[in-house]
């Protein structure tokens, strides 16, 4: 079983129209940090990620912050946490990312939250990771993914196994923020250890 020391979270830069969407970044954010686990997120100070990564510091947590040099401005780069990166482009920040996470969190959050996730998503669907993906679906907001993903397999463009999670892709999708921890963990303890394949893979993402 992977030790789970820290989670990348992809959410908005907005605060969304539902209220409950920024009690859950506060609600996670108090779980990451008594939980002893690490934030990584993008970096910045507005939005979901701004009271996410605030509530950890807040509870004593640790947060790492990645963010391209060209987001600074625009998304207000948040500069009391823990560790701050600032990377040349998207790509670097990515890669920094999926370096530094033993699993991927999506809370609501737009294109560029969908975009991070579904690509991760991606490179399990093609063997290049193992590490869990949780949508945490608050009030709802990934049904209409989940569906997209259903429309995909009945048209013979996905695998049951990736639907069900049955195979090998590690994908779920939890109600609530509370249950997104035990779903990681337990997502690890079911792994197998690594290959020496999969270890060399993960080294090129």
């Amino acid at each position: 079983m992977a030790n789970l020391t820290s989670i990348c979270v992809y959410c908005g830069s907005a605060n969304g129209s539902d209220p409950a969407y920024a009690a859950a970044a506060e609600e996670f954010g108090r779980i990451l940090a008594k939980s002893g686990i690490r934030l990584v997120y993008g970096g910045g100070s507005v939005g979901l990620m701004g009271i996410l990564a605030r509530r950890v510091l807040a509870e004593g947590g640790r947060v790492t912050g990645i963010i391209p040099q060209f987001l600074k401005d625009r998304e207000v780069m948040l500069t009391e946490v823990s560790e701050l990166i600032v990377t040349p482009d998207m790509h670097e920040r990515k890669r920094i990312m999926f370096e530094r996470s033993d699993a991927f969190v999506a809370l609501p959050g737009g294109i560029g939250t969908l975009e991070e996730t579904v690509e991760m998503l991606t490179w399990a669907q093609l063997g290049r990771h193992a590490k869990p993906v949780v949508l945490a679906n608050v009030k709802g907001f990934w049904n209409p993914l989940r569906d997209l993903l259903a429309h995909m397999e009945s048209q013979g463009f996905l695998s049951k196994a990736f639907i069900g999670r049955s195979g090998d892709i590690p994908y779920y999708i939890v109600p609530t923020v509370a249950e997104v921890v035990p779903a990681v963990r337990a997502a690890l303890a079911a792994q197998p250890p690594p290959t020496a394949d999969a270890r060399d893979a993960a080294k090129v993402m």
